[in-house]
Parts: structure tokens; sequence; C-alpha cells
């Protein structure tokens, strides 16, 4: 099923617009290039899904899971989703939302982490080039 980009955009900003708390303070941990100089953007439309926060560079996406993501309905659909995004080339990392609100420099410290990770061992899978904004791509 494809979703007309238009629509993806329009998503993508409203969640931007209605985050919830979790996600704004991750995202003030991640903008501007505050943690360790890699770039994030949030709310990033991906194929049919919404990514909460990308670096493309590291090819990481960082999801905050609220309570939502404990029924085994939404599990199910997280982990197809997750498969999705690892076969375009990403590394998925779910931090809760209650350790974000609870502890919000362990969860930096976590992302920080993975970003290393990245850095050290590249995703075996493919580029994800094609799904880059055409700003980062070099064009």
């Amino acid at each position: 099923m494809t979703i007309p980009k238009e629509l993806m955009l329009r998503l993508a900003r409203e969640q931007r617009a209605t985050a919830v708390n979790a996600e704004a303070m991750m995202w003030r941990a991640l903008r501007g290039r505050r943690l360790g100089g890699f770039k994030f953007r949030r709310q990033v439309p991906i194929g049919r899904y919404i990514a909460d926060f990308v670096c493309f560079e590291a090819r990481l996406i960082v999801e905050i899971d609220g309570p939502s993501h404990d029924a085994d309905l939404q599990q199910k659909r997280d982990a197809s989703r997750d498969q999705w995004l690892e076969q375009q080339g990403f590394r998925i990392m779910r931090l809760s939302n209650d350790l974000v609100i609870g502890s919000p420099e362990l969860a930096t410290q976590r992302v920080a982490r993975a970003l290393r990770d990245c850095a050290a061992s590249p995703h075996p899978v493919g580029s994800a080039d094609h799904l880059l904004p055409q700003e980062e791509k070099g064009e």
C-alpha cells in the first residue's frame, strides 16, 4: 500500500506539533548536533512509516515508546515495521517514555552509545541513500 508523499509529510508535521513530553525531552538532547555532532531529524517519513528521530549519517532510528507499545498487537506491528526499516539499512533503538522522562541522562547516554556502535560497525545491509532527503544526498 502506497501512501501519498503529501499525506505522509502532513502527518509528520502534525506529529511534530503534538509531540508527547518524552519526545520533546529527547528532541532537546538530540537537536542541533548536540550529541556527538550527529544530525538528527524528528518525525521523518520513511516509506509508509514515520520515525520519531533519525540520524541518516549513522543510519539510526530512535523510537520513543509509550504504554500503547506494550500491547501484543502493537508489538507485532512494531516488529514488522522494524524489520522493514532494517531492510532499508537502519538500526532501530526503542526507549520507553518512562526512561526518557525519569532518567533523560541515561536515555541520552544510550543513544550516544548506539551512535558509537553504528560508527564502529556500519549496518551490514546496503545503503539507504535513496531514503535521504535531497539536501543530504550531496545534490
